[in-house]
């Protein structure tokens, strides 16, 4: 795995809240995914992702517990949109 992967990001659209993977830290633990899999999933190499129109977290009561759940803080919350 290079550390030099791309930072996934999302737009966040109205929400204020745009959440992103990156690539290169995440290490495929799978917490994210596990927590709140109405937001993340994982790819076919096993690494963290947002699902496609989630980037906003919208109605994820754990969103926040999938942040901080991640073993390497390869997930942020940002403030956008």
């Amino acid at each position: 795995m290079s550390g030099d992967g791309p930072r996934e990001r999302g737009t966040g659209a109205g929400t204020g809240v745009v959440v992103a993977v990156d690539r290169g830290v995440c290490i495929g633990a799978g917490q994210c995914a596990l927590t709140a899999p109405e937001v993340f999933t994982q790819d076919d190499d096993g690494f963290g992702q947002v699902l496609p129109g989630r980037e906003d977290g919208r109605g994820s009561a754990l969103l926040r517990e999938a942040v901080r759940a991640c073993p390497v803080s390869a997930i942020s919350l940002r403030t956008g949109g």
